[in-house]
């Protein structure tokens, strides 16, 4: 069986449901879309102070730090992991922090190469996982809408994004997230997922404030809720006992 985990950020996926990709263990693939390293040359100054607020300097190739921290994630959950190479928002016309959040830009053409990037890799998955966009972060919208498109319903479970859920726990998925939401038992996994989690150095203070907080964030709970359709609920349905 193939699972395949279709992460916006390298960070979202492990966030979200680390837990869920460590039950589902080694045949699982995670692809991330927007990974992609920019040239400090042409880089916008939006796009240089989402490094520079987390004290990196300029020069610092920072994508590349991220990928590396991705690489050690998915290694601790026992997953293997794909990066697209796509431009984050900030390098593709989004020109502040409410601009990442106030809706899809007419002119952001990503979603064409995003799907004729995932579009061979999603082909012959038995299950994807993928956002529903809770939060409203353009990235996971397009990234929500692009699996949709390409996927039959019944094959996919949608993932609540985390840390954005949790600041905002009434936030709503896009209009095409459908399926039964089916609760993953991660109690078995949650050292892992946090563990997982806290590979992500340069986020981790951003995101939640230190690794305890991450870890009281993230291990709080000892289910992963996804809605899923037919298919990926037979799949899932069996990891909804310890493990």
């Amino acid at each position: 069986m193939t699972v395949i985990a279709v992460s916006p950020h390298l960070d979202d996926a492990v966030f979200s449901v680390g837990g869920t990709l460590a039950r589902l263990g080694a045949d699982t693939l995670v692809v991330t879309c927007f990974t992609g390293s920019t040239d400090p040359a042409v880089v916008t100054p939006f796009g240089l102070s989402t490094q520079l607020d987390k004290g990196l300097a300029a020069d610092v190739d920072y994508m590349a730090l991220r990928r590396e921290e991705d690489r050690r994630a998915l290694e601790t959950l026992g997953v293997t992991g794909r990066h697209l190479g796509l431009l984050e928002a900030p390098h593709r016309g989004y020109d502040s922090a409410p601009e990442l959040f106030a809706g899809r830009h007419d002119d952001d053409v990503v979603a064409g190469p995003l799907a004729e990037a995932l579009a061979p890799l999603l082909a012959d998955a038995d299950v994807v996982l993928a956002p529903q966009a809770l939060g409203d972060h353009v990235d996971h919208q397009w990234v929500s809408a692009v699996v949709s498109e390409l996927v039959d319903p019944a094959r996919v479970a949608w993932w609540r994004d985390t840390p954005y859920v949790l600041r905002r726990p009434d936030a709503v998925p896009m209009d095409h997230v459908a399926g039964r939401e089916v609760a993953v038992d991660v109690a078995s996994v949650l050292e892992r997922k946090v563990a997982a989690a806290c590979c992500y150095v340069t986020q981790v203070p951003f995101q939640f404030g230190s690794d305890d907080d991450a870890g009281a964030a993230l291990g709080a709970a000892p289910a992963e809720v996804l809605r899923a359709g037919g298919i990926a609920r037979e799949v899932l349905g069996g990891l909804t006992r310890g493990g």
